[in-house]
């Protein structure tokens, strides 16, 4: 008898700010090209881990402060993507955000864009952020058509 061993896949818990230009309006949102790793390049949204006793919210503030050198608001969950990658599982909450204090500053980020609905898919973006790219759309459509 043969028996088999089943590796469970790491789960990283991270958060991501899909920040626009007006929580009320979102005709645009903030972009940037990772600056490290093997995915180096590809379009995503800022943010990162979320460190043991913090919710989703004060991660994203965290992150955003680290890796923009700017305070924002969090406002409403629009997701939670999750996505196998080939070494680990994604789970990701994500939340549309507003700067509140600051300049975007490009921390770790190798470039930055402001994306109007009809550029979502001008970049190549994360895989896991692919399916979060149609909602994002949908809900952009929806406050433009409201």
């Amino acid at each position: 008898m043969i028996e088999w061993q089943v590796q469970s896949m790491k789960t990283l818990h991270v958060a991501a700010a899909v920040i626009c230009d007006s929580m009320q309006e979102k005709n645009r949102i903030f972009a940037t090209a990772r600056g490290y790793g093997s995915f180096k390049g590809y379009w995503e949204f800022p943010g990162g881990k979320i460190e043991p006793g913090e919710t989703p919210e004060i991660a994203l503030k965290r992150e955003i402060c680290e890796e923009l050198d700017t305070r924002i608001k969090v406002g409403d969950r629009i997701t939670t993507v999750e996505y196998d990658y080939p070494d680990f599982h994604l789970s990701m909450q994500c939340f549309w955000c507003e700067v509140i204090e600051g300049e975007l500053v490009l921390l770790e980020a190798l470039e930055s864009r402001w994306l109007a609905k009809n550029e979502l898919e001008t970049v190549a973006w994360l895989p896991a952020d692919l399916s979060l790219i149609k909602e994002i759309g949908r809900q952009m459509s929806e406050i433009s058509s409201g």
